[in-house]
């Protein structure tokens, strides 16, 4: 399926519910959770605890609830981020396929002046509202689909952990290499998933910054996975 087919169907899935209503089931489904490597921020998330963890994919009331899951690349670029705060200090931030904003509040705790968490499931926006509500912090939440915008307003993009197709890859990749051209600060969380293998002249461009040992949990979460990276694209 293409990705502008998902979208619509997203859109066309959730667009007679309200937020209140989303917020309610969001809340019933999941826990609070700091059991991850960023306990600064707390996230509504499914865990072993929540009774959709145990039920078959039909019982489940949302449409890919990938905004439930603290995902590895985003739990070290979160991470990175929180104790390297020179990368997004007083800077405009784009979080893009935010799921549950975990990066955007990390950026938001770590003295970014604005931070946008972008996600096209319009569900994973109201959670994104509801962990930065948790938190108290303020970010922006918008629900669009970007990709291929100059992003003129952000300062610095970060991908958490996105890689998870080759059709959305390849898509990601030819974005970010017209963004960093442009001069944006490119931050990438990836635990080494098949697709995140750009092109050559990417490359030579990409620099790893850290990588870090997942916590238990994450590591039964995320079968194969024991360490998850950050990257930026210069």
């Amino acid at each position: 399926m293409r990705i502008i087919d998902s979208i619509k169907i997203i859109s066309k899935n959730y667009s007679t519910r309200s937020e209140q209503y989303y917020a309610k089931q969001i809340k019933n489904a999941t826990v609070v959770c700091t059991n991850h490597l960023t306990p600064e921020i707390k996230l509504h998330l499914i865990t072993e605890q929540c009774k959709l963890w145990h039920s078959p994919a039909n019982e489940c009331q949302f449409n890919d609830p990938f905004w439930a899951f603290y995902w590895p690349g985003g739990q070290a670029i979160s991470r990175f981020i929180l104790d390297n705060n020179k990368y997004v200090n007083n800077k405009t931030i784009l979080d893009i396929g935010s799921g549950s904003a975990a990066c955007s509040l990390a950026s938001a705790l770590a003295g970014a002046n604005q931070v946008t968490a972008n996600d096209i499931d319009p569900v994973a926006c109201v959670a994104a509202k509801l962990n930065a509500q948790l938190n108290n912090i303020n970010i922006d939440v918008l629900s669009k689909n970007i990709l291929f915008n100059d992003c003129s307003q952000w300062e610095v993009i970060i991908v958490g952990d996105m890689f998870y197709s080759q059709d959305m890859a390849d898509l990601l990749w030819k974005w970010l290499d017209m963004l960093c051209n442009q001069g944006k600060t490119i931050l990438i969380g990836d635990p080494g998933r098949h697709c995140f293998k750009p092109k050559r002249h990417l490359q030579e461009r990409l620099k790893k910054l850290k990588e870090y040992k997942l916590t238990e949990n994450c590591c039964l979460e995320n079968r194969g996975f024991s360490t998850a990276s950050v990257w930026i694209l210069e």
